[in-house]
């Protein structure tokens, strides 16, 4: 049986009832789950296809219910201060939020669940472990890796190049959407959880809107308020145009609405790492590859590498930079470890940095990455006091590169790309 329409709240309390149904076998369900670094934009295009997908499922689908995961144990939610932010405006709680610990270790039940990839189009790390052959549907916006089957049946397989996924997932609901709020508005919604009789289309209009400010987020943080240059595509406008008018369909909302406010306290929230530790900045936006027998991690940080030396400088241990950067590595056994930052200068400029650091095994691959990285990302080396200087001396083990990234248009999407290919040489 299909969900009724209802809020956000109501259905995540109704999505965890059902995967706990699920792990005692008692119950099919779906699980819609983005990549390992469980960013915002994962969040939402998960929330967003399990809510809508949820409330009207097509017929022939595997279950009725879709559960949206965050690929990531709560413990990590304090790490992501935007998406406290974001879930103040939709009437939810991160509390409410399904994490990793939701899922017993061990979890399987594969005649029970099937999986639906968001934000990323091959499950990685120990999900991938256990439950690739059970993926059944995808939607995303990166390089295509050829992990899930063409035949797809009921669920989408969308693979497209844009700014968010957000929006793909806006695109292939909104028909869904609109025939929703539409029988909503027409027959009656019921009652808002534990209030007052209300007018039905006051209600419906203002969950309407609760979701779309949710889906809204991700979209104005991934392109910059749609002025990224070289990420912003026409799905990603016409999604921002459809979810400001279904926020604006709701009277209560539309008095107070501002894209551009909610924007500037989205981005700051997600800019507030101050209180977080070197580690903690480093895996709060982590995603992890192997290739070749190596493993390959990228962490995108909102600070510029200035920022990480102090940060490890005035930790709780006091150790340089250089030091907790090889621990991080040896900690997840990478071969090749990258950080890449967005910042802005003291004068207001938008400036991207660019670490490689490799051990003595994977030397060849850094060599081969600059080779075509140089050109296609527009790399000018770049000395850090604390990392790298014409002084600093390679001891032991192999310096870092780092470089100023001057074609800003390149995110993770085309970094991690590049270094894989180079890892495949």
């Amino acid at each position: 049986m299909a969900f009724p329409c209802n809020s956000l709240r109501a259905f995540l309390s109704h999505a965890k009832r059902g995967l706990a149904q699920a792990v005692n076998g008692d119950r099919k369900i779906n699980i819609v789950v983005g990549n390992e670094s469980a960013d915002l934009d994962s969040f939402t295009s998960s929330l967003l296809y399990a809510y809508i997908r949820s409330t009207a499922p097509p017929r022939d689908a595997f279950s009725p219910l879709y559960v949206p995961l965050l690929n990531i144990p709560a413990s990590s939610l304090r790490l992501r201060p935007e998406f406290t932010a974001v879930c103040v405006h939709s009437n939810i709680s991160t509390s409410q939020l399904i994490t990793l610990n939701d899922l017993p270790d061990g979890f399987r039940q594969p005649e029970n669940v099937r999986w639906i990839l968001v934000d990323h189009n091959k499950l990685q790390g120990k999900l991938g472990d256990e439950h690739s052959r059970h993926v059944q549907g995808v939607i995303d916006h990166h390089e295509e890796e050829n992990a899930i089957t063409r035949d797809t049946g009921s669920e989408p397989r969308v693979i497209e190049n844009c700014g968010s996924c957000t929006s793909l997932v806006v695109r292939y609901c909104k028909s869904a959407w609109d025939g929703i709020s539409s029988s909503s508005l027409s027959s009656g919604a019921a009652h808002a959880q534990g209030e007052a009789a209300v007018d039905d289309s006051t209600v419906t209009q203002g969950w309407d809107a609760q979701v779309a400010k949710m889906a809204l987020a991700s979209i104005l943080i991934d392109t910059a308020n749609l002025k990224a240059p070289g990420k912003v595509q026409q799905v990603d406008r016409e999604a921002v145009e459809y979810l400001q008018a279904k926020i604006q369909m709701s009277a209560k909302d539309a008095k107070s609405w501002n894209c551009d406010q909610y924007f500037a306290e989205i981005d700051e929230a997600k800019r507030d790492i101050g209180h977080l530790s070197l580690d903690e900045i480093l895996q709060k936006d982590y995603k992890q590859w192997t290739e070749n027998g190596m493993n390959l991690g990228i962490s995108s940080v909102v600070k510029p590498l200035e920022f990480l030396v102090k940060k490890a400088e005035s930790g709780s241990s006091k150790s340089p930079f250089k030091e907790e950067l090889q621990r991080f590595m040896d900690e997840r056994g990478l071969s090749i470890y990258a950080i890449m930052t967005t910042s802005k200068t003291t004068k207001g400029e938008f400036q991207k940095q660019l670490l490689l650091q490799t051990n003595k095994v994977a030397s060849s691959v850094a060599s081969r990455f600059a080779e075509r990285a140089i050109l296609d990302l527009k790399l000018q080396d770049l000395e850090v006091e604390g990392i790298v200087t014409k002084s600093t001396p390679a001891g032991d083990g192999l310096r870092p590169s780092i470089w100023m990234q001057k074609d800003e248009t390149k995110s993770r999407k085309q970094v991690g790309p590049l270094l894989r290919e180079a890892m495949r040489a």
